[in-house]
């Protein structure tokens, strides 16, 4: 088989969400570009939420990559039948692709689970040169010329992150400098939250870029583009000596730029961390406190408790960082009061912005396979598995309640009183995300309860009561 020309498709979000007018590509399909790229393909990525597809360009590829996440799964094999209809081969990846390979086999040729930039390349072999064979390919999925579907073993983890090249933006169609910046750092983490599938898919673990590498990118990133560059680390606090060297370098280097990054609540107990991060330009930190509920913090395996999370707040603000807080809805150990105390203190704390999700069992985590096993999923639409609809039955909460309360104390957190204390104290981006959060809440709020109700969850005679419960 010739192959000249490669797209890379990122499939759309099903629906919208407050963050929806500020879309991130994830870095594995700008990476597998940027490496093809490298050897001499003509490859470009296509983020459907970044921009309309070139569907000229797609469908004279001489392959297609598509990476999906569960929530973006249907629109993903909806593009690859269309592709695979002109003859033209599909490769599958991502976290879903990954867990449910047999299902993605329904709709391409191959799938590449786990990290794919090897096993991706010796793919590329194979078809061109017939060497190595399929078998050998290590994080393969295919199906034989009898029929059957086959998994090879899994590819070991990438050591060395600095063998990767730098992800080369500009390959994504219609891509600005202006887009917020994406920049991986580090793979891998060792906390086992049980709705969180990144231990699966990228071990338990830290890997690191070098601090040399890491710096040379935040220059490159600095000197492209003056847009926000969002660290995608799960936790770019993991290890504290190597994130103040890397910062103290962005300092001495002169490196400006704003900036923003994912860390845990042990982040507070650092101030010169919380120094460095303030100094060389850090925004907001996007922190997952997910409860204030201390069973439910247990029931998600968190180590942390109520009192951490209020110290983060407080020091974190000492500096003029920014929080962007994140709580989970729906554990077992989830009422309705939880719901409602969970947005007054939103409030009372004054988080700068926060999402209020609902617990989404994905394929891959422990959570899915209790829940299948306990069969409390109330169905397999994976466009529904966005943290944004209620696809299980809580114990102590109807699903309705749930889809319902979630959204309403977003919105007594998102308010005009909200929205004018940003515009008067000149932060429009937080005032812009207020009322994007208002449209999109109007959207959301009835539309899935309704749902649900017609899928028999309505026998309870107030909200806030369970039927679920003994």
């Amino acid at each position: 088989m010739f192959i000249k020309k490669i797209s890379f498709i990122e499939a759309g979000s099903p629906g919208l969400h407050i963050f929806s007018k500020f879309p991130i590509p994830r870095l594995g399909a700008v990476l597998l570009s940027t490496m093809v790229s490298e050897r001499g393909y003509q490859a470009r990525v296509f983020v459907e939420d970044v921009a309309e597809p070139d569907w000229s360009f797609i469908e004279s590829s001489d392959l297609v990559g598509i990476s999906t996440i569960t929530s973006t799964a249907p629109r993903a094999y909806a593009i690859a039948d269309r592709i695979r209809a002109l003859g033209i081969p599909v490769v599958m990846g991502g976290p879903h692709v990954t867990f449910l390979p047999d299902e993605a086999l329904e709709h391409s040729d191959f799938v590449i689970r786990g990290e794919g930039e090897n096993s991706f390349l010796e793919l590329i072999n194979y078809l061109e040169k017939g060497k190595p064979a399929l078998s050998e390919i290590k994080g393969l999925s295919y199906k034989g010329k009898d029929g059957l579907k086959y998994h090879n073993s899994p590819a070991e983890f990438i050591q060395d992150l600095d063998s990767l090249p730098e992800p080369d933006l500009p390959l994504v169609h219609k891509w600005k400098p202006s887009n917020i910046y994406p920049i991986s750092t580090s793979r891998g983490c060792p906390y086992g939250c049980r709705f969180c599938s990144v231990i699966q898919m990228f071990g338990r673990k830290y890997r690191f870029k070098s601090i040399e590498a890491t710096v040379k990118e935040l220059k490159l990133a600095a000197s492209t583009s003056r847009a926000t560059k969002f660290i995608v680390d799960d936790n770019f606090a993991a290890d504290i000596k190597r994130s103040k060297e890397i910062l103290r370098s962005v300092l001495a280097e002169k490196i400006k730029m704003t900036w923003s990054t994912q860390v845990r609540v042990e982040v507070a107990k650092d101030r010169e961390l919380l120094q460095l991060m303030a100094d060389s330009g850090c925004h907001t930190l996007y922190i997952g406190f997910e409860s204030i509920n201390p069973a439910t913090l247990q029931a998600y395996n968190k180590k942390q408790d109520l009192k951490d999370i209020i110290n983060c707040i407080q020091t974190l603000k000492d500096y003029g960082l920014h929080i962007h807080g994140m709580f989970v809805f729906g554990a077992d150990t989830d009422n309705l009061e939880t719901i409602r105390r969970t947005s007054d203190f939103a409030q009372k704390y004054k988080i700068d912005t926060i999402q209020f999700l609902i617990l989404t069992p994905l394929p891959g985590t422990p959570l899915f396979y209790d829940l299948v096993d306990s069969q409390r999923l109330i169905h397999t639409d994976w466009s529904k598995y966005d943290a944004h609809h209620v696809v299980h039955k809580p114990a102590l909460l109807a699903p309705v309640t749930l889809q319902i309360e979630t959204f309403k104390a977003m919105a007594r957190f998102y308010s005009w009183k909200y929205i004018m204390r940003r515009v008067a104290t000149l932060h429009f981006h937080y005032a812009a995300i207020g009322v994007f959060a208002k449209t999109a809440i109007r959207k959301f709020m009835y539309n899935y309860a309704a749902e649900l109700q017609e899928l028999g969850f309505n026998n309870f005679n107030n909200i806030g009561h369970s039927p679920y419960s003994s």
